[in-house]
């Protein structure tokens, strides 16, 4: 998400210049908000850092839960800027909502629980040794039934009316030995396509190629294969109810 339209020409020019300093929240400063908002009892530790955002693990009376926090103003990546508060706000919701729509259609994602501003709480996947590994980091003893299990809850997904946009082996948790799909940060909502029905049914068949490819290379070391764009095409025409696209 661009940073520079949500500053203004004030802003943005004592960014440029060096005049003016942002300071992200630290650890114990993060803790102290998760617990403030009632999102958690308490805060172990940090789990996992993302692109954006950063993973904590704490309980909600006992009961272990993962909390989300969207960092307000730098991302990992290369020359990231500053986002304001408001806009972080709007990813965590939007996330929030698309995993809540998920869980609702019966996919196998993290149950969210609560959001506050850029931070939301949701199941905590893993045990007493620790979160659970991504798909990326172990190796499979079936993979063709684990491949075919990833391609049903891809569908199921879209059934659900979410597009997951950033679809790998690094997005896919391995828990109690079936894949559950994380990371809805960037994902399209599409069972309402909006103004332009056509453009979001694209954005789909893009978003839908580009993961498929992408978890191709991980099941490449088995020797097996995914046809990304059938695959893609035919999700695409049970989404397109209307049939705009043909």
């Amino acid at each position: 998400m661009p940073n520079t339209p949500y500053l203004d020409n004030s802003v943005a020019w004592r960014i440029k210049s060096g005049t003016l300093e942002f300071k992200e929240a630290g650890y114990g400063s993060t803790v102290e908000t998760i617990l403030t908002s009632g999102l958690a009892t308490d805060v172990i530790g940090l789990i996992s850092a993302g692109k954006e955002a950063d993973v904590y693990l704490g309980t909600y009376h006992d009961a272990p839960i993962a909390i989300k926090v969207y960092r307000l103003y730098r991302t990992s990546h290369r020359g990231g800027g500053p986002i304001k508060l408001d806009s972080t706000g709007w990813m965590a919701a939007l996330e929030f909502e698309l995993m809540r729509q998920a869980w609702k259609g019966g996919v196998r994602v993290p149950a969210p629980a609560r959001r506050v501003e850029n931070m939301f709480s949701l199941r905590y996947l893993g045990d007493e040794q620790g979160p659970s590994p991504r798909l990326q980091e172990i190796e499979l003893s079936q993979p063709e039934s684990f491949l075919r299990t990833i391609l049903q809850g891809v569908e199921d997904l879209a059934s659900a009316g979410v597009v997951h946009t950033d679809l790998s082996a690094y997005n896919i948790l391995v828990h109690a030995g079936e894949p559950w799909f994380i990371d809805f940060s960037e994902a399209l909502r599409v069972d309402r396509t909006g103004d332009v029905p056509w453009m979001r049914l694209e954005q789909a068949r893009k978003a839908l190629e580009s993961g498929f490819f992408a978890l191709q290379k991980y099941f490449n070391r088995y020797g097996l294969s995914i046809d990304a764009e059938t695959r893609a095409s035919q999700i695409v025409d049970r989404l397109d109810k209307h049939g705009v696209l043909r």
